[in-house]
């Protein structure tokens, strides 16, 4: 399953509750680059760079990651891949992937919410975390970039009837039983 959702609306939260349920693990390009960052490795100083600017991570170094992770045993199963892909690009790649390993993707589970509500919700965690990303001008660029590169993706993933759409706005226990419910059909 793929998650897709602009920055801040609940993408992370949900993914962590919808892995629990179908225990799956969640897979968040985020938190690889995030960690990367803190051991301060070659790729996360690289992926710094780009994240400081509110722009994505190179293909070659986020595809090469994700397909050592889809790799691991506790993935053959099935998961969750939050973050990737980004790119139509990406879709490719992420398709090879699936076809190398003789899987395919069940579900597109796409996350929507409002602008405004998504620059308040980073905002509110950029000041909770002390996470220095976040300040308003990146964020509104963020959301620019998915706007510009993500977000034709779901009308590629409508296209081949994988995309589930559900509103991320509301109490966070009401969001997960909005995407289970969702799923029921596709996961059955």
């Amino acid at each position: 399953m793929v998650l897709l959702g602009p920055p801040g609306a609940g993408k992370g939260t949900q993914a962590a509750r919808i892995s629990d349920r179908l225990a799956v693990p969640a897979i968040s390009t985020g938190d690889i680059f995030r960690a990367n960052v803190a051991e301060q490795t070659e790729l996360g100083r690289r992926a710094q760079r780009y994240m400081d600017a509110g722009e994505y991570v190179p293909d070659e170094v986020t595809n090469a990651m994700v397909r050592d992770r889809l790799g691991q045993s506790d993935a053959t199963g099935g998961f969750l891949l939050d973050g990737y892909p980004r790119t139509a690009d990406q879709v490719a790649e992420l398709d090879g992937m699936l076809a190398d390993a003789g899987q395919r993707l069940d579900a597109v589970v796409e996350i929507t919410a409002d602008t405004d509500e998504v620059v308040t919700r980073l905002l509110r965690r950029a000041a909770e975390q002390g996470r220095p990303d976040d300040t308003e001008v990146v964020i509104r660029r963020r959301l620019e970039v998915y706007a510009e590169q993500t977000a034709p993706l779901a009308d590629l993933y409508a296209e081949r009837d994988l995309l589930v759409q559900v509103d991320g706005i509301g109490e966070v226990d009401e969001v997960t039983d909005r995407i289970m419910t969702a799923l029921e059909p596709r996961l059955g």
